[in-house]
């Protein structure tokens, strides 16, 4: 009852058609058409462990031209796959510093979220080019140098720690060149 409405209340609601259900726990208005941040921020309740990264954490960062269909997270290695969540994922794994370097904390629509950040979301659109695709990296790391979301050398720094410097090398030499 964070909101101050009773569970009686609360079902009320959303058998009169102006609160529906979306999930275990989650509730929205009616009349309110459901956004990118909403989608992100019940995923970060639903999985609070989760890190918010590639496709997602690209159109956060507004970063390229991708709209993710699906919320994409990245869990510890040795997580369980979450059971209940209230839109699509996609998940990738990560351990070691992959689960820390680059990581930071936003809050969405009052929901602490973990998301990599700008430099890192590029990085790994690299680590993970066979499930993103090339063009979308090489796009990610286009633009976030152009925009100054990311510098040649954060990105540099965020593939060293990510231990993937020799497959990023070659594409950063060409666009510092």
């Amino acid at each position: 009852m964070p909101l101050g409405v009773s569970y009686r209340q609360l079902q009320k609601f959303v058998t009169g058609g102006r609160v529906e259900k979306l999930g275990r726990g989650l509730y929205r208005l009616s009349e309110v058409q459901p956004t990118e941040l909403e989608s992100i921020a019940m995923v970060a309740a639903a999985v609070p462990n989760a890190i918010v990264c590639l496709l997602t954490a690209l159109s956060v960062h507004q970063i390229g031209t991708q709209l993710p269909h699906e919320v994409w997270i990245a869990l510890n290695r040795k997580s369980r796959k979450p059971t209940r969540v209230p839109t699509r994922l996609r998940i990738v794994r990560f351990s070691g510093a992959m689960l820390t370097y680059g990581v930071i904390k936003r809050s969405m629509l009052g929901v602490r979220v973990s998301i990599t950040s700008p430099a890192r979301t590029v990085v790994d659109c690299f680590r993970y080019r066979n499930k993103v695709g090339i063009d979308v990296a090489m796009e990610a790391l286009r633009d976030a140098v152009r925009s100054r979301k990311a510098t040649v050398d954060q990105i540099s720094r965020a593939a060293e720690a990510c231990r993937i410097t020799t497959v990023i090398r070659p594409y950063l030499e060409t666009l510092s060149a």
